[in-house]
């Protein structure tokens, strides 16, 4: 259903580094770039994500209660995606672990502040 995400940055060369980062953990490319947004995505594989700064030429700020969920294969790469979250510029937002029945998860925010997790459900 979900084509895309995209998130608003205020540092377009800080938002690649950490999604790069993050990108390349999911073995997903950069598929589309200009020089105020970078898209990475697999044609035709799931929802890709972009980093853009805003068109109305406003900064980017925060949505309350938006968050974005990469999927991953499994409880280790959870724990990987978060750790590289964190040595590229993220904050913690809740260390991986279980979340309830059959979901495990780790939660964190890009250096703008846009909410993330990695997770994956058994």
């Amino acid at each position: 259903m979900i084509g895309y995400v995209t998130v608003g940055t205020n540092d377009i060369a800080r938002a690649a580094k950490f999604y790069d980062a993050i990108a390349a953990e999911l073995d997903t490319p950069r598929m589309m770039e200009f020089e105020n947004f970078i898209a990475w995505a697999k044609p035709g594989g799931g929802a890709g994500i972009a980093a853009t700064k805003p068109f109305d030429g406003n900064a980017a700020s925060v949505g309350n209660g938006v968050m974005v969920a990469f999927e991953a294969k499994d409880e280790a790469q959870v724990q990987r995606l978060y750790d590289i979250a964190l040595a590229n510029g993220g904050t913690d937002e809740g260390a991986p672990g279980p979340r309830g029945e059959g979901f495990y998860a780790g939660y964190f925010r890009d250096p703008d502040g846009n909410k993330l997790n990695a997770f994956v459900m058994s």
